[in-house]
């Protein structure tokens, strides 16, 4: 029986992966946290076979709770499960310790299959994610536009859409409403542009997006 602990701030996440692996007689919800610190102040009473960590939570994000795993709890395997899909992140967990990386668009079969493939020591990577790094090693250039810059290649496809939506003058709550997600989803989404693009404010923002031709 593989034991393992969900971590994301979501209770509708939370519940949905319960419910999906509820009929996997291999696998065993033995606890649930909202964030990092929660997570570790569960595994001072369990001791999970697999963590399932989500990135973007708040109090103690993903990032910072793999820094934590790696020296007090090293013997843990870690999969993380999250809605990020770039190249960037995939690295940054992998050398944090995580072994394995699935996103939540995953069906059933891959989920059950990341949770076995990790509980065993081994790494996995999430087919769509793996797909992406292939193509972008295989096609280093396909990002060039017409006009012969490049889009960021680390972009999700999420991203695009906030920037979109940024450089057309929607805030952060009304962008939400348009996307369906949550007003700290954005917030997130806004922040990872800026860090990732350079950018000083949403001024610099809407300059890249126009030199991207991502409006006109």
């Amino acid at each position: 029986m593989i034991k393992v602990v969900l971590v994301d701030d979501h209770t509708l996440i939370r519940d949905g992966l319960k419910s999906l692996l509820k009929s996997e007689r291999s696998i065993q919800i033995v606890g649930e946290a909202d964030n990092g610190l929660q997570l570790l102040e569960l595994l001072k009473t369990i001791t999970p076979d697999v963590i399932m960590l989500d990135l973007n939570m708040p109090v103690m994000d993903g990032f910072e709770t793999l820094q934590h795993l790696k020296e007090s709890h090293p013997d843990v395997k870690v999969l993380i499960l999250t809605m990020l899909d770039q190249e960037s992140y995939v690295h940054k967990v992998r050398s944090a310790g995580a072994m394995g990386y699935v996103l939540k668009t995953a069906g059933r079969d891959e989920l059950v299959h990341a949770i076995k493939t990790v509980a065993n020591d081994n790494s996995f990577i999430s087919s769509e994610v793996a797909l992406n790094l292939l193509n972008k090693a295989n096609n280093p250039d396909q990002t060039a536009t017409a006009g012969g810059s490049k889009v960021n290649p680390d972009l999700s496809k999420r991203e695009m859409e906030v920037l979109r939506l940024i450089a057309e003058g929607y805030t952060n709550a009304e962008i939400a409403d348009k996307l369906f997600a949550s007003k700290r989803t954005i917030e997130s989404h806004r922040q990872h542009l800026i860090e990732k693009t350079k950018a000083r404010n949403t001024a610099t923002l809407i300059k890249y997006a126009i030199q991207q031709g991502l409006i006109d």
